[in-house]
């Protein structure tokens, strides 16, 4: 008998290892799909309800919203940026950086010392050199933004199939681990409510804040819809986010229209965007969803995901700001069950 359960276990690993090495291409995109998944569980529950129970139409429901309002800025976003590359005149890049180069500024007298450091940074500038890196980096852009789009759709099938099945999985899962289910409900729970807190403000900020630059860039000209969503994708990347994009803007309008437009832009950016709205406003919007929109609010410091979510970026990539938080989530959940069961003896 023992030796026929060792053998069960044996068999069972192998084939576990076989069916990893088969979706090995597409374990990261199941995993980010799973996630997002349990994160909007709650969504889908309420679509299960209008739909009576009915686990199909409330997974397309589900994922219909999710494509709606997650992925589909990000395919306008990708495809007119691309289109706005194809057509893009490099000389625009040159002619920016000639009249900054060759503007006569003054300096207060204060300041005066620093007048010749910075002709003297400015006459060493390559134009060449920076031309040539800028459509590198559009090629490079071009490339990873074919695969992103890839990717998405593969997390949206994949996302369906969750929504889908995910329920019976979880049971599953629940009857063959060897954890008291509550414990085990406590840590899926924390996981749960903390993928929800990141993704529901994660997606709120970034629209919060590309609504805010489509406003400002609206009066000068620009397209107002298509430079929102650029900033609010922009915005998701921790540290540099929309400086990306405000700068080369102010920059370019410094060289178009004058020096006005441009301080406008940076001024506001700095002061409107990247000081009220993300230093002061974000924090109040993940601690109105961490209380309103979430089942129960996670016990997890808003910093540690933060930095979690900067640590997800540098190890996976972009959906590192989905993996880092999950990652951090499992590992304290599991020391907090480890914690309870050795307190009741059970280990």
């Amino acid at each position: 008998m023992k030796n026929g359960k060792i053998f069960l276990i044996c068999f069972i690993l192998v084939i576990l290892s076989l069916l990893l090495y088969l979706f090995k291409s597409f374990l990261l995109v199941i995993i980010i799909a799973s996630l997002m998944a349990v994160a909007t569980s709650n969504i889908n529950a309420k679509f299960l309800h209008l739909t009576k129970g009915h686990k199909f139409f409330a997974s397309i429901l589900t994922t219909s919203c999710m494509v709606l309002l997650f992925f589909a800025p990000f395919f306008y976003t990708m495809i007119e940026f691309a289109k706005t590359l194809k057509n893009f005149d490099i000389s625009i890049i040159s002619h920016t950086l000639d009249y900054i180069k060759n503007y006569q500024f003054a300096l207060p007298e204060g300041l005066n010392f620093l007048e010749p450091k910075i002709k003297e940074f400015l006459v060493s500038i390559d134009l060449n050199s920076i031309s040539k890196q800028a459509l590198s980096y559009a090629s490079s852009f071009t490339k990873s933004g074919a695969k992103f789009l890839i990717d998405m759709v593969l997390i949206c099938v994949f996302y369906f199939f969750a929504n889908l099945y995910g329920t019976e999985l979880v049971i599953y899962l629940k009857s063959i681990i060897p954890i008291n289910k509550n414990e085990l409900n406590d840590v899926l729970s924390e996981v749960g409510n903390v993928m929800a807190v990141v993704l529901y403000s994660m997606v709120i900020i970034a629209i919060f804040q590309g609504t805010l630059f489509g406003i400002i860039t609206v009066f000068y000209g620009y397209d107002g819809i298509l430079m929102g969503a650029i900033f609010a994708v922009s915005s998701l990347i921790p540290a540099v986010g929309g400086a990306l994009i405000y700068i080369p803007v102010s920059l370019y309008e410094f060289a178009s229209n004058g020096l006005n437009s441009a301080l406008v832009i940076l001024i506001y950016s700095i002061v409107v965007i990247s000081f009220i709205a993300d230093t002061l406003i974000k924090p109040l919007i993940i601690k109105w969803i961490n209380k309103k929109l979430v089942k129960t609010p996670t016990k997890i410091n808003e910093l540690l995901i933060f930095l979690a979510m900067m640590a997800g970026i540098s190890s996976f990539g972009f959906w590192g700001i989905i993996l880092g938080p999950a990652i951090l989530t499992f590992f304290i959940s599991t020391i907090r069950m480890y914690i309870i069961l050795k307190e009741k003896k059970l280990i």
